[in-house]
């Protein structure tokens, strides 16, 4: 039995019932749940980057594994922080889904002049303050069920499309955003599994479930994310995708920001990962 440590919400319990389905079908193993709550679970009333920003939806689903009380633990994978944590390891990297972030409610250019876009994503409101810098925004947090009533009057919502493709909602996309303009969070739609570094048995299970083009496109993306550290609240992300990394940096969400946009094409073998952390550094400079 594969005790499989996951928060509760509707994503979280369908993503983690998925990658325990694959479990069984590659390996005969069965599985449970354990589901955990977490601090940005417990802290609803508050925007996100004033309870600690990274690592908050994911601390005590790790404990969780640390402590034995499940042996693997099921993350979105842009919720893990920049650094890796001691004694855990990402055993799987699942197969990607859509990577977009999606408009609810209106289209870009359907949206009245001053409309409100609620989001609780700074890298959300600069990107789209890049593009519409008379759009207003408010906080949006909340599971889905709960964001998806929360759409403003006259307004959108923005989320990430693979967290509707988990739930099967789709149909209340109004507008997926492009990856050019609209780079994502760094792992955004994928789905990590982590385990304890000494788990060898986890370990050799969770390999049925790793997909080698995604890990290798999200260890890229989250070099560039460790090079800015862990301690950066700007809006940021980083994406890669037909053999290029995609970032976005700016000084802050407000349409006056200092932003930084690149794309470059990628070497074969471990230098991907030095084109990764150079495009940090360059970042880094552009925005101060």
């Amino acid at each position: 039995m594969i005790r499989i440590a996951t928060r509760s919400s509707a994503q979280a319990r369908t993503q983690a019932e998925v990658v325990g389905n694959a479990l069984r079908a590659a390996t005969g193993h069965d599985y449970e749940l354990v589901f955990v709550e977490t601090l940005g679970d417990k802290r609803r009333d508050v925007p996100l980057h004033t309870i600690g920003g990274q690592g908050v939806f994911v601390k005590e689903v790790q404990h969780a594994v640390r402590e034995g009380l499940a042996d693997i633990a099921i993350h979105s994978a842009k919720d893990l922080p920049s650094a890796d944590t001691p004694g855990l390891v990402v055993g799987a990297w699942c197969e990607r889904r859509d990577a977009r972030d999606v408009l609810i409610g209106a289209t870009i250019d359907d949206l009245a002049h001053g409309a409100t876009v609620a989001t609780g994503s700074v890298r959300r409101q600069a990107q789209l303050g890049a593009v519409r810098p008379d759009l207003q925004f408010t906080d949006l947090r909340g599971n889905i069920t709960t964001r998806l009533e929360k759409i403003p009057a006259g307004g959108a919502i923005v989320m990430a499309a693979a967290a509707l493709q988990v739930l099967g909602i789709t149909d209340r996309i109004a507008q997926y955003l492009d990856l050019e303009r609209f780079v994502p969070m760094v792992g955004q739609g994928c789905v990590a599994v982590e385990c304890r570094q000494d788990d060898d048995e986890s370990r050799r299970l969770l390999t049925a479930v790793d997909h080698s083009s995604t890990r290798h496109a999200v260890e890229i993306e989250r070099a560039f994310l460790a090079e800015v550290g862990a301690g950066c609240t700007a809006p940021l992300g980083a994406y890669v995708a037909d053999g290029a990394l995609s970032v976005f940096m700016a000084s802050g969400p407000e349409p006056t920001a200092r932003r930084f946009f690149a794309r470059r094409e990628l070497p074969l073998g471990s230098g991907a990962h030095d084109v990764a952390r150079e495009l940090a550094r360059e970042a880094i400079r552009a925005v101060k």
